[in-house]
């Protein structure tokens, strides 16, 4: 049985993972202007089908169009903005997980563990760039073992709160807190669950 069934990607999807990657990684920062033709080129595909992948991340909430000014990275959300975020996010993925829970099967919980040995060794090496990546990855492991509608939902939120992602000042920390949700999960304990995702997020 494999893991989470991968969906296959439309050029569209590469394209937007592609933009989320690079804001996840700080490449991309907020308000930065980006051009259709710079996508268009590195995947070689038409600029409409850049065009289609810059809508939809628009639709999301990630990028930005402004008349005369072309399209831009979203601007961190004021407090009040991400405080909601937050909240949903919390509601969103504790969801996920008791959903996910009447089809978790002992290769998931393998997978989550890979992840999170993934995450000691880039805490250790104080790699934010791979930090942030195996943070997503493993949040969005159990959000689309739950379902793959919730997972769309889910990454405009958390990409609108990545973007005002920065430095950890306790590296370590982020792995225990990981460590916490994954030993959870692993004793399909919810309350341990729901704590620990609570005290993860931020």
């Amino acid at each position: 049985m494999p893991l989470v069934e991968e969906p296959i990607l439309t050029m569209r999807d590469q394209i937007c993972d592609a933009i989320r990657g690079e804001i996840i990684a700080g490449k991309l920062t907020q308000n930065q202007p980006i051009r259709e033709q710079t996508f268009a080129s590195r995947f070689g595909v038409s600029r409409n089908s850049v065009r289609d992948a810059f809508l939809q991340l628009s639709q999301e909430g990630i990028l930005v169009y402004s008349p005369n000014r072309g399209v831009r990275v979203s601007s961190a959300p004021n407090k009040k903005d991400s405080d909601l975020f937050r909240r949903l996010r919390i509601e969103l993925e504790i969801h996920c997980i008791e959903r996910s829970f009447k089809h978790w099967v002992d290769e998931d919980d393998q997978k989550i563990k890979q992840l999170l040995e993934t995450l000691k060794l880039a805490c250790k090496q104080k790699d934010l760039k791979k930090i942030t990546e195996t943070d997503l990855a493993m949040h969005r492991f159990w959000v689309r073992k739950a379902s793959a509608e919730f997972e769309s939902i889910w990454l405009s939120i958390t990409i609108r709160m990545m973007i005002a992602y920065s430095k950890l000042e306790d590296y370590m920390q982020c792995f225990k807190e990981h460590e916490a949700i994954v030993e959870a999960i692993s004793k399909r304990d919810l309350f341990a669950v729901k704590k620990a995702i609570k005290q993860n997020i931020k």
